[in-house]
């Protein structure tokens, strides 16, 4: 069955709001994004993957525009998108998918998020030139990274807000040294980085001693 898609996406100039609202926008169904996904993995010929995938709104949401989980095909959207257009959510939703459908198709083999893979991924499901971070004028805070991890190979350090939750090794040591398979040689192990010396204390000077009751001139 051919499938009449948009497969090439010419966002039009994004409104900028310099003040958003604190809430976002009530999500309305008036357009449904899971099916768009949906025919957009069927026609990338990933129809297995089409009948997993979710896409659900996160009001929690504030900085990301979207995330992608593999493991569950889900696709979740902020609602801050809205604010700008039916085109950013459009847009919002292939990047995302590009990373599930890269995914797909190396199997189990880990790969960059970003990497050549996705970019093909986003070109085949018509967003050619993607960059891989939006520029939306979306709320943002910034919160301490907590968690170092060392690779035991190259000593690389990565760091964290959340620990991690499973296995996780090297991408560099393992595409170098084991074809891009997991080894647990490669694996990323918590530590804690050597704190700063706290400032010196200028030392007290020494009290003045009274010599006489003259003045110092």
């Amino acid at each position: 069955m051919q499938l009449d898609l948009p497969l090439h996406f010419n966002p039009r100039p994004t409104p900028i709001t310099t003040h958003l609202p604190k809430t976002p926008p009530p999500v309305t169904p008036e357009m449904d994004w899971e099916k768009i996904a949906k025919d957009l993995l069927i026609h990338a010929g990933q129809p297995t993957l089409a009948d997993r995938l979710k896409v659900r709104w996160n009001p929690l949401m504030r900085s990301t525009a979207g995330t992608a989980q593999f493991a569950t095909a889900l696709i979740t959207l902020n609602p801050r998108l809205l604010l700008f257009g039916t085109d950013e959510v459009d847009r919002t939703l292939r990047h995302e998918l590009a990373h599930l459908l890269a995914q797909i198709r190396v199997g189990r083999r880990r790969i960059n998020p970003h990497g050549a893979e996705w970019r093909q991924a986003c070109v085949d499901l018509g967003l050619p030139n993607e960059s891989r971070c939006h520029h939306l004028p979306l709320p943002t805070r910034i919160i301490a990274r907590r968690h170092f991890y060392r690779c035991q190979n190259c000593l690389g350090m990565i760091s964290r807000v959340r620990p991690l939750k499973s296995k996780s090794a090297c991408l560099r040591c393992c595409r170098l040294l084991n074809s891009g398979r997991y080894d647990d040689r490669f694996r990323y192990r918590k530590f804690s980085p050597p704190q700063p010396d706290p400032p010196k204390k200028n030392p007290c000077p020494s009290p003045l001693r009274l010599v006489d009751s003259k003045p110092i001139r």
